[in-house]
């Protein structure tokens, strides 16, 4: 069973363009990111102004990058776990969170599988809201 799970989860991944991918990773947003970054992404979210950092906005992130998306920065960025910064770095480390949340589930699924498809999810929504 454990395996067959993992399976799925990684078809999940393995789908980057899908309507559910993309749906998912808008409800991981609005969970995890809207709070500083705002619900359109663009770095106006009530958390916002309470922070010592300018919140990024996120919908230009192609434009910035010569029209290309920076999928594997995107990625890096968010995951935070191979990001060498010290205590009080500007991003929660959402790797790390994302697989303790799955490990709290008693080693049912694996953790990092988990982990990696709500990154993904992440990144194909931000992909799916560029300008």
């Amino acid at each position: 069973m454990k395996r067959l799970l993992t399976l799925a989860a990684l078809l999940l991944v393995a789908l980057p363009f899908s309507t559910f991918a993309e749906d998912y990773g808008e409800a991981e947003f609005m969970t995890a990111c809207a709070v500083c970054h705002g619900e359109s992404g663009l770095g106006d979210g009530p958390m916002a102004g309470l922070l010592n950092i300018e919140v990024p906005g996120l919908t230009r992130l192609a434009a910035d990058n010569g029209g290309v998306f920076p999928v594997m920065e995107t990625l890096a960025t968010i995951d935070g776990r191979s990001e060498v910064v010290g205590h009080g770095g500007p991003m929660p480390v959402w790797g790390d969170r994302y697989t303790t949340s799955a490990d709290a589930l008693g080693g049912l699924f694996d953790a990092e599988v988990i982990a990696r498809g709500r990154l993904l999810s992440l990144v194909y929504y931000l992909e799916a809201i560029q300008e």
